[in-house]
């Protein structure tokens, strides 16, 4: 059983109810909500651990509303999974420059999704912190209290970009392929995806400012923090 609570924001009442119904069984509590304005009503008011949403909303389709989440201290840090028809290579990246952590495409497999989901929950949850506090400069990383700092200044990061930092910083200067990164920060082979690697690497470039170059692109092979 499971304490988590998943928001699904859907507005077909079958897929609504099937994901619901799969959830559940999986012993997560669930919320649901049909349209944007009510899904960012109720993120608001009480944070899910995770919400999967829909693109193709009334009202305030996804994309908008991944933005408003991400755009709020209050629930920036909320895991979002994006469950659209939309399976174009434009809308994954945008989903996920907007901040999304992952993108399921329907028709889709439940058990799939549920690896998904729980994949993401981990890499967010208090199972993946830990002790150390990680320095580079003003840079800081603190684990367990799953914080960036730039010059003692919080930076807001989604549960991946924080997931991502952080196992980039504890690799410091060695080299780590896209495929390895994949592996150890998504928790599962994410094939054809390894633009999901260089989306993120991009958001979290931009959020870290000036400590950007820390980040090196090593060209043909993936990553590495400075040491």
């Amino acid at each position: 059983m499971s304490d988590d609570t998943i928001l699904i924001v859907e507005d077909d009442e079958d897929i609504l109810e099937l994901l619901a119904y799969n959830l559940q069984g999986a012993g997560f509590s669930v919320v649901t909500s049909r349209d944007g304005f009510d899904a960012l009503q109720k993120a608001r008011r009480s944070p899910p651990d995770l919400i999967l949403l829909d693109l193709m909303l009334p009202g305030l389709d996804g994309f908008e509303v991944c933005k408003e989440l991400k755009r709020e201290a209050k629930t920036a840090q909320v895991p979002v999974i994006m469950l659209t028809a939309r399976g174009d290579e434009v809308d994954r990246i945008v989903g996920l420059e907007l901040g999304a952590d992952d993108y399921v495409v329907k028709p889709f497999s439940p058990r799939e999704l549920m690896l998904r989901v729980r994949a993401v929950l981990k890499r967010s949850g208090p199972e993946a912190r830990e002790k150390p506090v990680l320095r580079q400069g003003g840079l800081c990383v603190d684990l367990a209290a799953h914080r960036a700092e730039i010059d003692g200044a919080e930076i807001l990061l989604t549960a991946t970009e924080f997931k991502l930092l952080a196992e980039l910083f504890r690799g410091q200067g060695r080299v780590q392929t896209r495929d390895q990164l994949l592996n150890t920060v998504w928790g599962y082979e994410f094939e054809g995806y390894a633009r999901t690697v260089d989306t993120h690497i991009r958001r979290l470039r931009q959020k870290l400012g000036a400590y950007a170059r820390m980040i090196e692109t090593v060209r043909g092979v993936g990553y590495r923090f400075k040491d």
